[in-house]
């Protein structure tokens, strides 16, 4: 018989997920936006990419700071206050007229909520709401992103026939100011004793862990996903348009990628309960080497798609398993700091690879170069990964 989930924990999930539903939604529409707003505003890829990696990188600043505050703090507040800041960063972007415009409300505003109401205090309080299942309780909770990529991002693309980008900015600020009542009502308050109180006793902290080659390991594999991650969904519909894909069905390729992302998600967290964490994290980027390998051999629209598609289906695969990954080697005492800090070099890459992309296509004309360079850390990561397997023995202690 399947346990049933205490009604607290049900509420925890169902915040969660709304949280990182608009989350994911708002911030793949610069992905949908990013051919409109240029050609519209006369700009080079490349001042708008500049945006996109500002934005990971403030964002994963603010996720790591995020990840300490729920370990020390009311988890509710951080989650609250961010949808509040992303709320207005993002409906301000709506009145967008120069680059520094992008810069400011994207790469700086919207940036400290998102990264505030992340996957980081969410990934805190589902773990410790689900100690036993911790691997699929985060994959459910995380598949949000997909759920508001999938949803919200079709949604948008229909919106775009007939109105502007602006309305879509304009819109995606009303959807992440309205909810803030009900996640405030949703999640139980915390004072900081009880945060204090609700920590484990033990667990390694970010000096501990940085002595450690799994640590670096880790580190690694996560720059390379964030790399890959936010090259592709900056620029992916931008690419389908180049093919000769019209805007909405490039704009509803990113949409599906959502789907296909959160049937990744689900079935990388169920296999890591049953295998562990390296299995899923691996197949993912050698799925990753298939796809690049693919579209630089074939550009045709169906490849074009099959790309899209698989490669959306690799994309939040990693996420929850940041929390398994630590857990299982570092304990959960200090969880938030240490998936923070991972969850922060991914972002600064991920910021990388926006603007290595919008770069390539600016000297050469098309993605092909940075496509060789994705397939490349594609492989290199799946090496990685498989040297975080744990040797028999340790496997037999736990």
């Amino acid at each position: 018989m399947q346990q049933k989930i205490p009604a607290r924990a049900a509420l925890i999930l169902t915040a969660g997920f709304l949280v990182l539903f608009l989350g994911g939604g708002a911030r793949f529409a610069v992905g949908l936006t990013f051919k409109p707003i240029v050609e519209d505003l006369n700009w080079d890829r490349s001042q708008l990419g500049l945006a996109v990696a500002l934005f990971q990188v403030v964002s994963a600043a603010a996720m790591f700071v995020s990840g300490r505050l729920a370990d020390r703090s009311d988890p509710r507040l951080v989650l609250g206050g961010g949808l509040l800041v992303s709320g207005i960063g993002i409906g301000l972007m709506s009145m967008m007229a120069a680059p520094w415009h992008a810069l400011l409300l994207y790469g700086v505003i919207f940036a400290l909520g998102n990264g505030a109401a992340s996957i980081i205090p969410v990934g805190v309080i589902v773990t410790r709401a689900f100690p036993g299942r911790t691997g699929i309780a985060n994959a459910a909770v995380m598949s949000g992103m997909s759920v508001g990529q999938l949803v919200m991002i079709a949604s948008l693309a229909a919106v775009m026939v007939s109105l502007s980008w602006r309305s879509v900015f304009l819109l995606l600020g009303i959807a992440c100011l309205a909810p803030l009542p009900l996640l405030l009502l949703a999640i139980p308050k915390a004072t900081p004793a009880q945060a204090a109180a609700a920590q484990p006793a033990a667990g390694a902290g970010l000096v501990d862990a940085a002595r450690t080659r799994p640590f670096w390991l880790l580190l690694a594999v996560y720059a390379v996903c964030g790399f890959g991650d936010f090259f592709v969904s900056t620029h992916v519909v931008a690419f389908a348009q180049d093919r000769g894909v019209s805007p909405l069905l490039a704009g509803n390729l990113l949409a599906l990628m959502g789907l296909t992302g959160l049937i990744g998600v689900i079935a990388g967290g169920a296999m890591s309960d049953r295998l562990g964490p390296v299995w899923p994290t691996a197949l993912s980027f050698a799925a990753r080497v298939a796809v690049f390998a693919l579209v630089l051999v074939d550009q045709s629209e169906i490849s074009v798609a099959i790309f899209a598609l698989v490669f959306g289906a690799t994309f939040l695969v990693t996420a929850p398993l940041t929390v398994v990954f630590v857990a299982e080697r570092f304990g959960t005492r200090h969880l938030g700091a240490l998936i923070g800090l991972i969850t922060m070099v991914h972002q600064i890459c991920g910021g990388i690879g926006a603007y290595f992309g919008a770069a390539v296509f600016d000297v050469t004309g098309n993605y092909n170069d940075a496509f060789v360079a994705m397939l490349v850390l594609s492989l290199i990561a799946t090496l990685l990964t498989l040297l975080l397997r744990r040797p028999r023995d340790e496997e037999a202690t736990v």
